[in-house]
């Protein structure tokens, strides 16, 4: 991964805005380029990496998650190149 990602912080946002929210964050970027998203887990982490996932992006999760428990989750997200 080239450079640092850009960041985009949702925790807190409530689905689908986060979703909508991560979707226009993706937008401006150039193809392959890469988006770091913070968010809730659970539904929101899982509606979020779907709807990506299901445009056409690379979806990875951080894992280890540098949030404590129950404080969030970190994707990493690869803009599709089409």
């Amino acid at each position: 991964m080239g450079g640092s990602p850009a960041v985009l912080d949702l925790r807190g946002t409530p689905c689908p805005v986060n979703f909508i929210r991560a979707r226009l964050a993706l937008e401006p970027l150039p193809p392959g380029s890469w988006l770091r998203i913070d968010l809730d887990g659970g539904e929101p982490e899982q509606m979020v990496s779907e709807g990506l996932r299901n445009e056409g992006h690379e979806v990875q999760r951080v894992d280890p998650s540098p949030f404590a428990p129950g404080e969030g989750v970190r994707l990493l997200v690869r803009r599709d190149g089409g």
